[in-house]
């Protein structure tokens, strides 16, 4: 995910807090009107705080994310008067059609990830993983993503590294403008680095990567602008 819908990665690291709810079958109408509800509340009380809402499309159950961003943890200290002004419409309006949440904390990772903004971008396609040695998995993004930048002048995703919560250790969201962008004939990363480095050197850089991963997983999410306050 990306906390903000034309996110460009600074060189500066950002943390993001990602918030993934999921809602009760058969409650998504009212989820949503609830969560319009608290944002009109939010901007009528001159709340300053920035977020995006994504929604995942495949998985288990009903799935949306909040992510924003902080640039220091001394933040979490302000106070948000706008946000506890309009607490009770989320008790009320929000809450009971919650199955579930769950909180996570990552760090974006700029050297690794896409500088350009993609203007218009609708939606993001995210491969997550749960690693057995970070030191050999970031030396192997780190070559790969290098040889991306150097053949096509940027990289093609944003990279983070989960800092708290459970699940995966790291993950990186690629950006579309729509889903008609995804029918785009466009060689794979490991085509890309096969041409730059060779068939020998890409099956060992492959299997390498194979061998530190314990797991993975891909989702699309697609951006609820009527949801995100940005």
């Amino acid at each position: 995910m990306l906390p903000t819908a034309t996110q460009a990665q600074e060189n500066e690291s950002f943390i993001m807090n990602l918030t993934e709810f999921t809602v009760k079958f058969g409650h998504n109408s009212v989820f949503t009107e609830g969560v319009k509800k608290w944002n009109k509340c939010y901007k009528e009380n001159g709340g300053k705080d920035t977020w995006n809402v994504w929604h995942r499309l495949q998985g288990k159950g009903n799935v949306y994310v909040m992510a924003s961003r902080m640039n220091k943890w001394a933040e979490m200290d302000e106070s948000d008067p706008a946000g506890k002004a309009c607490r009770s419409i989320a008790l009320d309006f929000i809450t009971p059609h919650i199955e579930s949440a769950e909180y996570n904390t990552a760090r974006s990772i700029p050297e690794y990830s896409r500088k350009t903004a993609l203007e218009g971008m609708s939606i993001v396609w995210v491969n997550s993983f749960k690693v057995k040695n970070s030191m050999v998995f970031n030396e192997i993004v780190k070559e790969v993503t290098s040889v991306i930048k150097s053949q096509e002048g940027d990289n093609r995703g944003y990279w983070y590294r989960q800092m708290a919560g459970e699940g995966v250790n790291y993950f990186v969201s690629t950006p579309f403008k729509d889903f008609a962008d995804l029918d785009n004939d466009k060689d794979g990363v490991w085509a890309v680095f096969e041409k730059a480095k060779g068939k020998a050197k890409t099956k060992e850089i492959r299997e390498k990567f194979s061998a530190v991963i314990e797991n993975s997983q891909s989702y699309t999410y697609t951006l609820e602008t009527d949801l995100s306050m940005m």
